[in-house]
């Protein structure tokens, strides 16, 4: 029985290891599936968990109210679900859309570390606190791992394994290079470059007052790329989620 355990709970981790892998996938390869998928499971996660959140919440604020209190829950909860599942989208879209593949491809490697990462983490959690995947996830998670992606990218960025354009460079661009229609992959890589000098520009500013490292810590932690976690927390919870329910049945 042992045996047979150890080797379902490997089973379960490759299967967790190849969802991961397959929706980075997406991402790199197809951003705009990858921003409709993204944008429906958010809009599945919000529609579930949002008014359960309010209906918590609301008494906290509100002293009276009963089912009329109850109806605003759905009403608010419907309206946040459907803005974030939004914002998720676009987010998730200018994670992935670019015209520079070999960034996007490294791009992709971060994410998926990202999410199992999130994954690994919702799935301890669950174990030793029992805490619900999906609603820790949803609400708790986005911006650890939006803060573990931009990290990532930085460590990128160090290696060398991506530079960032200078300001000049992205004026220059602006001006000369970028057509009068761009297309959306045109944008998404004027927007990366626009977001990669801002973050050297804010190390720079803060290197003043700060050192070298504290600098660059700061940085991650404003920067554009933090918004990317909760399409990360997205999936984490998930297959976290997934994962779990199937241990709770094989185990």
């Amino acid at each position: 029985m042992a045996l047979i355990k150890i080797l379902l709970n490997g089973v379960v981790m490759l299967a967790e290891l190849a969802a991961v892998a397959a929706i980075a996938w997406l991402g790199w390869q197809y951003p705009f599936i990858f921003a409709g998928f993204t944008m429906m499971l958010a809009l599945v996660f919000g529609l579930t968990l949002e008014h359960r959140r309010l209906r918590h919440e609301l008494p906290f604020y509100f002293a009276t109210g009963g089912p009329t209190r109850f109806r605003f829950a759905y009403v608010v909860g419907a309206l946040e679900a459907l803005l974030k599942s939004v914002l998720a989208a676009v987010a998730a879209l200018f994670t992935f859309s670019g015209t520079d593949t070999e960034r996007l491809m490294w791009v992709a490697i971060v994410f998926a570390a990202t999410i199992y990462a999130g994954s690994a983490t919702l799935r301890v959690l669950s174990l030793k606190f029992q805490a619900h995947p999906s609603r820790w996830g949803y609400f708790r998670l986005s911006v650890p791992l939006g803060l573990l992606f931009s990290a990532g990218l930085v460590v990128l960025a160090n290696f060398g394994l991506f530079t960032a354009p200078s300001i000049s460079d992205m004026g220059w661009k602006i001006i000369w290079e970028l057509p009068p229609r761009p297309s959306v992959e045109q944008v998404s890589e004027l927007f990366f470059g626009l977001k990669q000098a801002f973050d050297d520009f804010v190390v720079s500013l803060l290197s003043t007052v700060l050192s070298d490292t504290w600098a660059r810590v700061v940085a991650v932690a404003v920067s554009v790329n933090v918004l990317t976690g909760f399409v990360a927390a997205l999936y984490a919870s998930a297959i976290a989620s997934a994962v779990r329910g199937v241990e709770v049945r094989l185990f």
